[in-house]
Order: C-alpha cells, then structure tokens, then sequence
C-alpha cells in the first residue's frame, strides 16, 4: 500500500453490517485480504464500523490493528469453533423460561423489569468477555494504528440509530436525520445492545436509555464512518441478494410466525446498506458535475468516496436450510425446516454452516482480487 497522505484524503473505512450468525462471511473476506495483501501487514482500515453481529467484529479486528493477520486468525478460531451454546441458553428451562416471558408481557402489555425474550445470550457475554480486550482500542489509537471504531445501536426510547465511538480527539459528535455519535468509552454493553436482535435477545441498558440491534432504523449505514473520515469505504455485506432466488411452482402456504419474524429482520438486515451504497454511487456521478459555488450555497460538504462492495454470491438463507439438521434440538420447539431460512441464518450459531459462510466469504473477494488491489493500491 501507499503511504498514507498528509491530508488524509485516503482514510479507508470498514463496514461491517449485521445479521447474527451471517457475520461468519465477512471473517472470509477479511481472511482474503489478508492474503492478499503483503505478510506482516498491520491492519489497512484507519476507521471500523461495526453494527450487530458486525460489531463483534469490528472491535475485535480493532484490538489487533497492528497486525491483520493476527487480528483474522482470532476471529477465525472463534467462528470456526463456534456453537449456539456459546452464544444463547439451549437448556429447555432456560428457552421456555424466556418464552413464557415473552408471551406473557405481549399479553399483558405491562412495563416489567425481567429483560423479554425469546432467548437469554448470557453465554455471548461470557464469549465476548474472554475475546475481546477493550483497553487495547485506546493503545491502538495511541499508537497511531486507528483513528476510530464504532458501534451501532438502535434506542427504543428515542427510536435513532446511535453509533458509539472511540477515536482521535479531533473526532466530534454529530447529530443527523434519526441518527447520532457519540463519543464512548467502548466496552462489553456495547456490543450487546448492537446485537441484540429485536425479540430474539433482550434489550441492552446504556446510560439513561434502553438500546437493541443495530440494524434497526439504521437508514444510512455508511454515514458513520463517513463522520469518523473515511473518504473510501469497503462495505461486506451479508445478504446475499445479488442472487436471486429461482420461483418455485408449488401451492402457497400461509407463512407461519418465524417466517413472519425472519421476513421482518431479514428486512432490516438486507436493505439499507445497498440501499445507502447506491445512493452513494449516484452522488459520486453527480458530483463533478456540479460547480462548487452550488455546493457551498447548499452546504455540500459530500466528496467523491471510493467504494468497493463485497457481498454473498449465494443465498445465506438457502444455504442455512441446508444446515438445518445442526439446529439445537430446543430450537426446533420455534424454528421449523419448512419455515424458512431467514431466521435460522441469524440464529444458527453450528460449525457447518458458519464454515460454510467463511468459505463462501473467502472464495468471494479472491474473485475480487484485482479490485481489491486496486482499492489498496498495491500492486
């Protein structure tokens, strides 16, 4: 790579979106690079923004800015190594225990002080807080390896998307359309509320509010690490919709609750980044047309941001079905192989089919290599 200009007119940014067990495909992607670029690299991305199970990556890479490899060597044994206990209580106690709560407070429509869920992510905590050393963010930054990470979350009392991030002093809060950063202290509550699916995981408290996955409300994904200052920007996505699904000539069946719910995350999961990468090509065509005076008068602050989107050539729901046999069997009480895989490519936390998404992330950007030398400008 390039040495960095003074100007910083080539800050790189990461994005890692969300989506639960999805986030096995960006530790591909990541291995790729990795390859891809020189032995002994430190970690290329000056800004990483993570939001749900995104998040969980983003910080840990940050943690080991002085060496990339490192950094997706740790993430690996983690998703190579994974299994849902690791990640959600699978002893039936524990799963009707939260159920029964759930259904309860859907009923009664009462405010209660027992967090509401499907199901309890205490072992996630527990994994998180073995992984993951927080007060090495702050040395990497000091050492001049990072000038920012963050971590997105969605409030349910103020209904913004709220980017929590750590970073050079120069880096001020901001406040947008449904959306805000601040300036934080990052530790194990963060990555928590990131990712903490709606109904699936319990909400997640964070100062005077109550906070869930980040991917909620989050309408333009790129725009925190835009206000950190990125000025190029690698996005890996997890939804796999430049592929599309063949129609099927069958009889249609009223889809049943976890399909409902897998459509309803799926949704929030999928849309806005492509949503918000496309409209950043569209501006980055617009822009050199228009004259500068124009920009100014309207307060156009926007660049040119080089962009490179690496996202799943196949179908991450389809590809869970296939794995559906690796379901804990106390799932399968909510989850049915008819169902569909939407929800069960969130929540199926098994080696298979996570390896399966890291071998899919990998053979992905290597047919990308040449794209992704160019946007590191190594040749």
């Amino acid at each position: 790579m390039r040495k960095r200009s003074a100007d910083k007119s080539d800050t790189i940014g990461l994005i890692l979106s969300g989506g639960g067990a999805r986030a096995a495909y960006q530790i591909g992607v990541l291995r790729a690079i990795a390859n891809i670029l020189p032995s002994g690299t430190r970690n290329p991305f000056h800004v990483i923004a993570g939001t749900s199970a995104g998040a969980l990556n983003a910080v840990s890479l940050a943690t080991h800015a002085h060496r990339l490899r490192t950094g997706v060597r740790t993430l690996e044994y983690v998703w190579k190594n994974i299994r849902s206990d690791q990640i959600y209580r699978l002893d039936s106690t524990g799963i009707m225990g939260s159920a029964s709560n759930w259904v309860m407070a859907m009923i009664t429509n009462r405010p209660t002080e027992t967090p509401v869920s499907l199901l309890n992510n205490a072992p996630l905590g527990e994994l998180l807080g073995r992984v993951i050393k927080f007060e090495r963010i702050q040395q990497q930054i000091d050492a001049g390896l990072l000038d920012a990470v963050a971590v997105t979350s969605s409030s349910y009392s103020s209904g913004e998307s709220v980017s929590f991030y750590q970073g050079l002093p120069q880096i001020k809060d901001w406040r947008g359309p449904h959306r805000r950063g601040i300036r934080s202290c990052l530790n194990l509550n963060h990555l928590m509320a990131s990712s903490a699916i709606p109904t699936i995981f319990p909400a997640v408290r964070i100062g005077d509010e109550f906070y869930g996955d980040g991917a909620i409300r989050q309408l333009a994904p790129t725009s925190t690490a835009l206000h950190l200052g990125a000025r190029k920007i690698l996005a890996i996505g997890v939804s796999g919709n430049r592929s599309q699904r063949e129609s099927r000539d069958q009889q249609p069946r009223h889809p049943s609750l976890s399909q409902i719910v897998g459509h309803i995350l799926n949704s929030a999961f999928v849309d806005t980044l492509e949503n918000d990468l496309e409209f950043l090509r569209h501006m980055n065509d617009v822009l050199p047309h228009v004259p500068q005076r124009k920009l100014l008068k309207y307060n156009i602050r926007q660049q040119v941001v080089d962009l490179l989107e690496i996202s799943p050539s196949r179908d991450l729901s389809e590809i869970a079905t296939e794995h559906f046999d690796e379901l804990p069997r106390p799932l399968r009480l909510f989850i049915k192989e008819s169902s569909g895989g939407a929800i069960l490519s969130l929540l199926l936390f098994e080696p298979g089919y996570c390896n399966t998404l890291m071998e899919l992330g990998l053979r992905d950007a290597l047919e990308q290599e040449e794209q992704i030398r160019n946007f590191f400008e190594f040749d």
